[in-house]
């Protein structure tokens, strides 16, 4: 499938086996494979993903509309290419994370264009588990979404463009049966080196595989304890959210984690960014973050196996969720700059 940015935010990474010292709380999820994808396809926008290529320009319905796939479903804003109610479905695979139940995830991933609204026909990729869609707005404004119907992996990303080169607010809002929480496998590790490069766990030396652990924040599900998620970014920035904080109601007290808050992120994405997220390992692994690219950017975090992965716990602690769920803070804060 013809995508010059492919993927490049949600570029699969494997690890190897675990280290020493390293326990994951949890079944660890498969790495990335192509199983996680076997008869996935979209129908969208009256047409079907196949093996035989479709590509070219359909025309805009006047309401929103859904992407239908096998492992994943949601529904998309004509206007502004808003995300709304991004579920898995539960559809048999052997990488399946849901435990065989609808799930969802995502209530809706709403990107603030300005007064702009997109016109005009949607460019439309389809083929096998892949897809594409691309409208534009005055201004030199455009949105894409890419996807995979995939049971797991980098499966989801959101690309805004503007003439004007300033950044596009994107805010997340996790599901009703969603969380946001902090990592506990992360934080027991904080400060020390895991990979395959590295010759110390104390002082490395960094490098592409040898990465110190940082707080990870990951979604997990309610109704799915074997879901794991992360937002995955690039050349975006997450805006603080003060009510969140430990000097409100955060119950963790993490400066790591103070702003983030239990069903809500707010973002800034530069023009030619990526915003998505990522499932399975690839949201448990401790990997540098992607190479800052805005134009034609290749998949260039790829690791082969040579980093650590921590996991994640089963059952997620409630002292390590991150509260209240929801806050207005940072939603009018100034835009990033560029």
């Amino acid at each position: 499938m013809l995508i010059s940015k492919r993927f490049a935010a949600l570029a699969a990474v494997m690890m190897a086996a675990p280290l020493v010292s390293v326990v994951v709380a949890a079944p660890a999820a498969q790495a990335a494979s192509s199983r996680f994808c076997v008869g996935g396809s979209y129908t969208t926008l009256g047409r079907t993903g196949t093996s035989n290529r479709f590509r070219g320009t359909v025309a805009a319905p006047a309401g929103r509309f859904t992407v239908q796939g096998r492992y994943t479903r949601f529904t998309v804003d004509p206007a502004n290419f808003a995300i709304y109610d991004y579920t898995f479905t539960g559809a048999p695979n052997v990488g399946d994370m849901t435990g065989g139940r609808p799930t969802a995830v995502f209530a809706s991933k709403i990107p603030d264009l300005r007064g702009v609204t997109l016109a005009g026909g949607i460019r439309l990729e389809l083929r096998d588990e892949e897809m594409s869609i691309i409208r534009t707005g005055p201004g030199g404004v455009s949105m894409k979404i890419q996807a995979k119907d995939c049971a797991q992996g980098g499966i989801f990303q959101t690309e805004p463009e503007r003439g004007d080169g300033t950044r596009t607010r994107i805010v997340h809002t996790a599901a009703d049966t969603a969380f946001y929480y902090d990592n506990p496998n992360f934080r027991a590790q904080l400060g020390r080196f895991l990979g395959s490069g590295c010759t110390s766990p104390v002082t490395g030396p960094p490098g592409d595989f040898c990465v110190r652990v940082t707080p990870r924040v990951n979604p997990g599900s309610e109704t799915a304890p074997r879901l794991i998620i992360r937002d995955s970014a690039q050349v975006a920035t997450r805006i603080p959210q003060a009510s969140c904080g430990p000097d409100f109601t955060n119950n963790l007290g993490l400066a790591e984690t103070r702003d983030h808050c239990g069903a809500t992120s707010i973002w800034d994405v530069a023009s030619g960014g990526r915003m998505g997220f990522v499932t399975g390992e690839d949201a448990t692994e401790v990997a540098n973050p992607p190479t800052d690219c805005t134009e034609d950017c290749q998949a260039q975090n790829q690791v082969r196996g040579r980093l650590g992965n921590l996991g994640f716990p089963l059952n997620v602690p409630a002292g390590s969720r991150l509260t209240p769920r929801t806050s207005s803070d940072g939603l009018n804060a100034p835009l990033t700059a560029p």
